[in-house]
């Protein structure tokens, strides 16, 4: 009795990091689902948007999702996904990101709880690839125009990082300079089943999409063709 009883908590032990990564695997999963969300609830509502105009000079995106949001707009943690649109016209896999410490100022009784990047040369979309990318600093960001005013600021559409939230207050042109996003390899690994990082995920074909991250790809391929 002893000795199966040895061996029954040998296999439940030996089990347990496979349970562990499959429900992170699932967590992650959820993440995808959640940004091609929040995308496309920005989409979908005229007041956010994002102009095809815009869009067209897309590089790259960023969707972001806030964990913590204060009464300054500012949170600390949270998670994000970036594609890359490849030379070829074709978006990437979206690859992980960690986010933190993003602040977009004081617009009193404003809350926001997600963003949309939109990087729109090939130097800042590479820039996601360092250890650390600072929003406003390594590349100088503001919020992003709407409708109408796309048409008429092509000047703010050659800005590095054009930036859409839901929060009330921000005017096109309005500088944002606080904020981080960081890779998230081991996220990036685990979900992909893979070795390479955030570089090979985004800008070679060497991973292949899972058919969870189908839905948010074709969705970005749709809008930002």
């Amino acid at each position: 009795m002893k000795k199966l009883f040895l061996c029954l908590l040998a296999v439940s032990l030996a089990a347990a990091p496979l349970v562990r990564a499959d429900d992170d695997r699932d967590t992650l999963a959820a993440h995808i689902r959640n940004c091609e969300a929040v995308l496309r609830d920005f989409m979908g509502d005229p007041a956010t948007a994002i102009p095809p105009a815009v869009l067209a000079t897309a590089h790259a995106l960023v969707i972001v999702h806030q964990v913590k949001a204060s009464f300054i707009l500012g949170f600390q943690g949270g998670y994000a996904v970036a594609l890359v649109k490849k030379h070829d016209g074709h978006w990437s896999v979206p690859g992980f990101l960690h986010a933190g410490e993003v602040s977009l100022g004081l617009q009193a009784g404003g809350k926001s709880t997600d963003l949309v990047l939109v990087l729109t040369d090939d130097a800042t979309a590479h820039n996601l690839l360092q250890t650390r990318f600072n929003v406003g600093v390594d590349a100088k960001a503001v919020a992003g125009p709407h409708a109408q005013e796309a048409e008429t600021s092509s000047d703010i559409l050659k800005t590095p990082v054009l930036i859409y939230s839901k929060s009330i207050g921000l005017y096109a042109g309005a500088t944002v300079k606080s904020g981080y996003l960081t890779r998230d390899d081991a996220s990036n690994q685990l979900f992909y089943n893979t070795r390479y990082g955030l570089p090979e995920i985004l800008y070679s074909d060497w991973v292949q999409p899972v058919p969870e991250v189908l839905p948010l790809m074709n969705y970005v391929q749709q809008i930002a063709p």
